[in-house]
């Protein structure tokens, strides 16, 4: 129920702000959660301008690198990429990824998903040799730290072996494809959006080839 969790974090950031000031942890944190609607809603102006403040905030009062004002950059940086602001997301989403390695170590789960968004975003910007990079690093951290067969190790291959398909490498991507597939449905089962949605993926590349 966005439209009224919207209007209502709108009234009590305004109280909030007339009680304990613009800079308060609790203002900066409502700001942050009503970005956060306004992402989930689309509405990528308005969530970027709540994320800029809130950035801008949380870097003032408690440091660049707080696990907070990363955290928060990094929901601007998701903002970004909505938004088709490619450039600006990629260039954020590598702040951080720094950022939260050096406050929380290389192994956290944090900053493992930030590197995968990276990843990501340069799939999408057909940067290919610097995605399939990135996550064929990022498989390996997670193969290590959560297991071959996590979910979120399979969903990062899954990506590989659509960074794989988009390079023209399309033996390597089906080659993936098809073992991910396999221990999707072992792991999480047939009908898993998972599972679905790389089975779809690798029906592509049959089809392509």
């Amino acid at each position: 129920r966005l439209d009224e969790a919207i209007t209502l974090f709108e009234q009590v950031i305004t109280d909030s702000t007339r009680i304990f000031g613009d800079d308060h942890p609790n203002t900066l944190t409502l700001r942050n959660n009503l970005a956060n609607c306004h992402l989930q809603a689309g509405r990528f102006v308005e969530a970027i301008q709540l994320y800029e403040q809130a950035a801008t905030g949380r870097a003032r009062v408690l440091g660049d690198n707080h696990s907070l004002t990363l955290s928060t950059r990094n929901s601007l940086a998701d903002a970004y990429e909505a938004a088709g602001r490619r450039d600006e997301a990629i260039a954020l989403y590598e702040q951080v990824a720094t950022g939260l390695t050096c406050v929380l170590g290389p192994d956290h789960p944090r900053p493992l998903t930030v590197r995968h968004s990276l990843a990501c975003a340069y799939a999408s910007a057909e940067r290919h040799d610097e995605a399939i990079t990135l996550f064929q690093q990022v498989i390996t951290d997670r193969a290590r730290i959560l297991g071959d067969n996590h979910p979120h190790t399979l969903n990062t291959r899954n990506n590989l072996a659509d960074a794989y398909e988009s390079a023209g490498r399309r033996d390597e991507a089906i080659a993936l494809y098809e073992q991910v597939a396999t221990e999707q449905i072992r792991v999480l089962g047939e009908d898993h959006p998972g599972t679905y949605n790389t089975r779809r993926e690798l029906a592509d590349s049959y089809r392509e080839a």
